[in-house]
């Protein structure tokens, strides 16, 4: 395990970048994010250990990052004061670009895989919001209603869009559709709704509106989502069957801040919690990778070396199959790997 203390700020968020194994971006804060000044990392993982590359001040805590998919050397940021921020990595100290039309805290921002030529953003205003890097104003807002705490294009379509919000639903958007009274709403999934299948432990029907905080699309099969919230429970859906969750993945104390399925196996997701712990889990789709074969999920294992909220989580790209980092309000930057915290089947 390798580690980076980022001193006097609190990290977000961190992803690896989409073109080198060995670069890591993380967004923080200072004071928890609550005041102060954010501070983007650059990082490197070197023989001697995380390096820091670089380092951008901005004025407000950055919540979210993500990736250019067209340039190896830029990513956006979502700013606490309603900002996105374009920066390059060879260029100065400041943004080459910025964005400034949402009223409140930016709280995702995401980059098109399929159509790499846009990038969205999602905010507390209540709106996601499509972007090209070419053009000052955004291209289209899709009105939500509700915090919106994450936003992503599907990685499949270029055009189908999923957020989840405070009123915990998780909203597809079709951007072919027509603009009509519905805003191209093409889905809106409740999340709390009871199981397809009953749950062995899990009580039966719903539980109650839940704010939901994260969600991820399943980079194999092209219909199947996760989220994950404030009650702590992990839920996987189907979008040919949206009346309600496929299947539960109860076990995290707390909310559940971040969730991502692995790159590399399409029954395996990381989990990040406010219980300090971060949790792999498969959804029981796949036989071959220790699923049961009834699609029960189950948890893999668990890393607990954080000592405060872990925040983001986010798989490595290339190599082998369990690298990944994790970040938390602990001011460190974990780079372990998952097959090191796994039980037997």
């Amino acid at each position: 395990m390798l580690e980076f203390r980022t001193q006097g700020f609190n990290p977000y968020s961190v992803k690896y970048s989409p073109f080198f194994d060995s670069r890591l971006a993380v967004g923080a804060g200072a004071n928890f994010g609550l005041v102060g000044n954010g501070r983007l990392f650059i990082l490197n993982l070197t023989a001697n250990g995380i390096v820091c590359e670089k380092f951008f001040e901005t004025q407000d805590c950055l919540f979210d990052l993500t990736w250019s998919e067209q340039h190896e050397n830029q990513l956006l940021t979502a700013g606490g004061d309603g900002s996105i921020k374009l920066f390059d990595i060879g260029v100065g100290e400041f943004p080459v670009a910025g964005w400034q039309e949402h009223s409140r805290e930016v709280f995702s921002v995401h980059w098109n895989l399929v159509n790499k030529g846009t990038f969205l953003s999602s905010s507390w205003d209540g709106t996601v919001k499509i972007w090209s890097p070419e053009k000052k104003e955004s291209l289209m807002t899709l009105p939500v209603h509700s915090c919106v705490y994450s936003a992503q294009f599907s990685p499949h379509h270029p055009d189908i869009v999923t957020c989840v919000s405070r009123d915990s639903h998780l909203r597809v958007f079709d951007l072919r559709t027509k603009p009509s009274a519905q805003n191209h709403l093409t889905l809106a999934v409740p999340i709390h709704a009871p199981p397809k299948v009953p749950i062995p432990g899990y009580g039966q029907g719903s539980v109650g509106p839940t704010e939901c905080l994260t969600h991820d699309w399943n980079k194999y099969r092209d219909s199947i989502l996760a989220t994950g919230g404030v009650d702590g429970v992990i839920r996987t859906f189907d979008l040919r069957v949206p009346s309600g969750p496929v299947n539960l993945l109860p076990g995290h104390e707390y909310a559940v801040r971040k969730v991502t399925w692995s790159p590399h196996l399409s029954d395996v997701l990381l989990s990040a919690s406010y219980d300090m712990t971060c949790r792999v889990w498969t959804d029981g789709s796949n036989v071959d990778q220790g699923g049961n074969g009834a699609g029960l999920g189950r948890e893999m294992g668990r890393m607990d070396r954080h000592t405060e909220f872990a925040m983001g989580v986010d798989w490595c790209l290339f190599g082998a199959e369990g690298w990944c980092s994790s970040c938390a309000w602990d001011e460190r930057v974990l780079v372990w790997d998952v097959r090191e915290y796994m039980g037997p089947a």
